[in-house]
């Protein structure tokens, strides 16, 4: 602390460290920026309140003047992953609002920094700024850190010191939490924390400790995209609907459990990221969701299995949300989309996928793009924009074709009932086989990098676990799986009544329909020249509805 003679001789002070117990009378009050953070939310030994009362008692004692309006506390954030300066709230204090405080006071050493890093950044920031940095507690007592006329060189070791010490137990934590994260998750039904699996919550277990059971909520929502997807839509339409519906995605319906808001940073451009106010349902998510083994019951890291010591998948619930059957029914269901489950949203093009060039096969396009004002829309063979030799390229009406293929469709099937397929689930042991057989096989490829007795152990006993749980899968046997195909009171011409351009156009599709358009010859038609064109099933469209299409089917493509 500066003596009389300095002050009046106008030296600067020197740098003051340890314990203070009462006002700098020699130094006028000061505007205090209270720190608060918290990692975890539900931790009471480092509560907010408490972290906020050292604070005002340390202000106090050093005529540092506090007030609400001069706060940065941040939740849930953690030291080890966040430096001062990217914290929300205290990092806009640092960069934004550094003129609007003097003094900056936290609790403890450990709710400023964690690393020897950010603690140098922390010493530059406050020297750049000639700020006072105030650490109400810790094992010396009351830390006073006064930037405003530079820093000595003990006071910089002493700093390092606490910095190396910092470091040091956030590694120990770090290792700590590792280790019983690693011993946990060979525990069967033991639940180590964190965000759950979609389609499951917490429930305290026996004798104690946690375990996943299925959430009523979450689970209603898979069951729902199951459903949809048996019924014959696609990923895109499932996410858009729930999108629509205002279903919270994955991310935020925790979230909206916790009790917290949605949305979060996300990737944007390349080095950058985007604030969302809500994440939102897409293809990739459905697909990750329904292709998780955890919906199996099985934990899971780092994209394998957890197994015990006899290759079994370890269970994180006894209670899960699929069964092996129906897993392998959705992931069949993915694959059978996966080749071309995208649905134009972008076009009105009924026959999309149906209308080909009679020359090149190749599929027609609609352009909306006509020479003429007032021109109807017409599809046109674009193989010559794709590198494509046609010798007689074909363009024709698109609403003329559009009433035609129309009229075809429904006066082939149009009478006919509508039909739903329900799959009754089978159990085919050979997915399991070959993903055990490829854990198994890249176990076997790390052999060479273990080269002592201990290492050695463990990698033994990691291959003879996989090694007795494939045995154990190729002794099941395959059950085959039932569909069960039930009437449900409509016509394809009701359903097709109802339905808008989209829908029409599945129906197309799915039935296998095909039309076929020859170059026209030049005049000046007023209607659709029929002998132009040839409609057609192409996939034996409903073989199983007693014969009746396949007979439709010969006569359209044999008229």
């Amino acid at each position: 602390m500066a003596t009389k003679a300095q002050v009046s001789a106008g030296q600067s002070p020197t740098p003051f460290t340890g314990s203070v117990n009462a006002p700098d009378t020699f130094r006028p009050a000061l505007r205090g920026l209270s720190a608060v953070r918290l990692s975890v939310l539900t931790d009471e030994t480092t509560s907010p309140e408490r972290q906020r009362a050292a604070n005002e008692e340390a202000a106090r004692s050093l005529g540092i003047e506090l007030s609400p309006d001069r706060e940065a506390v941040d939740l849930g954030v953690s030291a080890s992953k966040t430096t001062p300066f990217e914290r929300p709230e205290l990092g806009a204090w640092l960069t934004q609002r550094v003129d609007e405080f003097d003094a900056l006071c936290f609790w403890r050493f450990d709710r400023a920094i964690r690393s020897m890093a950010d603690m140098n950044a922390l010493v530059e920031w406050a020297r750049t700024h000639r700020k006072m940095i105030v650490f109400a507690e810790g094992p010396g007592g009351r830390l006073v850190l006064d930037f405003r006329n530079g820093v000595d060189l003990i006071t910089q070791l002493i700093l390092q010191i606490f910095a190396f010490a910092a470091e040091f137990e956030a590694q120990s934590i770090r290792e700590r939490v590792t280790g019983a994260q690693a011993a946990m998750r060979l525990m069967p039904l033991r639940w180590r924390g964190s965000r759950p699996a979609y389609g499951y919550m917490p429930a305290e277990l026996e004798g104690g400790g946690w375990t996943l059971t299925p959430d009523p909520e979450a689970v209603a929502v898979i069951e729902r995209i199951v459903k949809e997807l048996h019924d014959g839509k696609s990923v895109s339409a499932i996410a858009e609907k729930l999108n629509d519906e205002g279903v919270p995605s994955p991310r935020d319906y925790w979230a909206l459990k916790k009790g917290r808001t949605t949305g979060g940073k996300t990737g944007g451009a390349k080095g950058e990221s985007a604030q969302r106010d809500r994440f939102r349902w897409t293809p990739a998510v459905i697909t990750r969701l329904l292709r998780n083994p955890n919906l199996l019951g099985w934990k899971m890291h780092k994209g394998a299995p957890v197994r015990d010591d006899k290759g079994a998948p370890v269970l994180l619930t006894n209670d899960p949300v699929l069964t092996r059957e129906e897993f392998d029914v959705v992931g069949a269901l993915l694959d059978a989309r996966s080749i071309d489950n995208r649905e134009r949203k972008d076009t009105d093009a009924l026959l999309l996928r149906v209308i080909h060039c009679d020359s090149c096969r190749s599929r027609m396009y609609l352009n909306k793009q006509v020479s003429k004002k007032n021109q109807a829309p017409i599809y046109k063979c674009t193989a010559h924009g794709r590198g494509v030799r046609c010798d007689a390229p074909a363009n024709v009406r698109g609403d003329w074709v559009d009433d035609y293929a129309s009229e075809q469709f429904l006066d082939a099937v149009g009478g006919l009932r509508v039909t739903s397929s329900r799959v009754i689930p089978g159990y085919d042991p050979q997915p399991e086989i070959e993903a055990t057989s490829a854990e198994l096989e890249a176990h076997m490829k790390a052999r060479d990098l273990f080269n002592n007795p201990v290492s050695e152990g463990i990698w033994n006993k990691q291959a003879a676990a996989l090694n007795a749980r494939l045995t154990e899968l190729l002794t099941r046997e395959a059950t085959p799986g039932r569909v069960i195909v039930e009437d449900t009171g409509r016509t394809y011409a009701d359903t097709w009544a109802e339905a808008d351009t989209a829908k029409r156009r599945a129906m197309l599709v799915d039935a296998g329909a095909h039309l076929s358009v020859k170059r026209g010859t030049r005049g000046g038609w007023r209607r659709l020249d029929e002998s132009r064109v040839h409609f057609e099933f192409r996939e034996g469209f409903y073989a199983d509805a007693d014969g009746v299409l396949n007979g439709l089917t010969a006569e359209l493509a044999h008229p």
